[in-house]
């Protein structure tokens, strides 16, 4: 007979005791950091962007797009925007299903996928969705969504993309310091 930290008396019992629970395979420190460790699932950032913008426009107005830009010139350009970041969005999440790896990058990286529009830039769907961010902003004369699209990239930039490249460094090694030394992070020669 042994006794619980409370002091009541308990029977050892002779035989194991079966528990009818769900039993896991142990994760190994291994397999839980296999991922960028970004800060935030990327459309959650630009989600964020987009309800501060329309949150800062009711409360401190600035007009500024509606001056600026006509209607017309609003929906051209926003449209335009929304478009092209539509465009990469999908060229990228093609070209991901393709080598069949993960497109969120919260989960691990299975292959290195640098042909299509990767073959252009590193980042294809956060420029795209940069574009489209942008894009509703102007269609929206969201000042305040304009600036938190400023933000948004910063954010993304040190809180998802420079955590991504440091995992995709460590994981594919040489060929991806290449694949980083040939094509531009977001299609920009700098």
């Amino acid at each position: 007979m042994g006794y619980s930290p409370n002091g009541l008396a308990l029977e050892l019992a002779s035989e194991p005791v079966r528990c009818p629970c769900i039993v896991r395979p142990i994760e190994s420190m291994e397999d839980r950091r296999d991922n960028p460790g970004v800060i935030a699932p990327p459309p959650l950032l630009a989600a964020a962007a987009i309800i501060l913008g329309l949150v800062l426009d009711w409360l401190l107005p600035a007009y500024l797009l509606t001056v600026l830009l006509s209607i017309t010139g609003r929906v051209l350009i926003g449209t335009a925007l929304i478009g092209a970041g539509l465009a990469l969005i999908l060229s990228a999440n093609l070209e991901f299903r393709s080598a069949g790896t993960h497109i969120e990058p919260w989960k691990p990286s299975v292959a290195l996928v640098t042909d299509g529009i990767f073959v252009w830039l590193r980042n294809p769907m956060y420029v795209g969705g940069t574009l489209i961010l942008a894009g509703l902003a102007i269609l929206l004369a969201s000042d305040w969504m304009l600036v938190m699209t400023v933000v948004f990239v910063v954010v993304l930039h040190f809180g998802v993309v420079r955590r991504e490249e440091r995992y995709l460094e460590a994981k594919f090694g040489d060929a991806y310091r290449s694949y980083m030394n040939t094509v531009p992070r977001y299609g920009l020669p700098f």
